[in-house]
């Protein structure tokens, strides 16, 4: 692959929001990734000192007064996770107006598709790896995710 390809694509990388991109010529093929062994870190921005705030937290202040940083926080709900195993873009339904796969609430038996990642234009249907019952959708449809990000939380 031509060197100047790659470097291209390095500062397509740069100039976009994208954390990782993977090209493929042939039989040639190159992944390009923000982060170091291909493992996401947590933001670099404000966000970074976020989980550190609770420890700075004095012992007189009450349980029930949260800090800012754990306001800004979501709770994750308890259960087993169906992570994305790839990076793409998160769909509930089939087709942009059909029904979604799953709600929160409904059974769901191992194999049964739960949601699809769309990755470099191909729709891959991600299926629950246990039986369960959804708690919880943990992605907005149409939002991007990471490789292993958790989708849906089976109770």
């Amino acid at each position: 692959m031509d060197i100047r390809k790659v470097k291209k694509l390095i500062e397509l990388l740069e100039e976009s929001n994208i954390s990782e991109i993977e090209i493929q010529e042939g039989e040639e093929s190159v992944r390009i990734s923000r982060h170091p062994n291909g493992v996401p870190q947590p933001a670099a921005t404000a966000a970074a000192p976020q989980p550190l705030a609770p420890a700075a937290v004095p012992a007189q202040e009450t349980p029930q007064a949260p800090s800012p940083a754990q306001d800004s926080v979501p709770a994750q709900p308890e259960g087993h996770s169906v992570g994305s195993p790839m990076v793409g873009t998160f769909y509930r339904a089939p087709a942009p107006g059909s029904k979604p796969f799953v709600e929160v609430g409904q059974s769901v038996k191992k194999g049964e598709p739960v949601c699809i990642v769309e990755a470099m234009k191909m729709m891959n249907q991600i299926e629950a790896d246990r039986d369960g019952v959804v708690e919880a959708i943990l992605v907005e449809d149409g939002e991007p995710v990471e490789f292993d990000q958790p989708l849906v939380m089976l109770g």
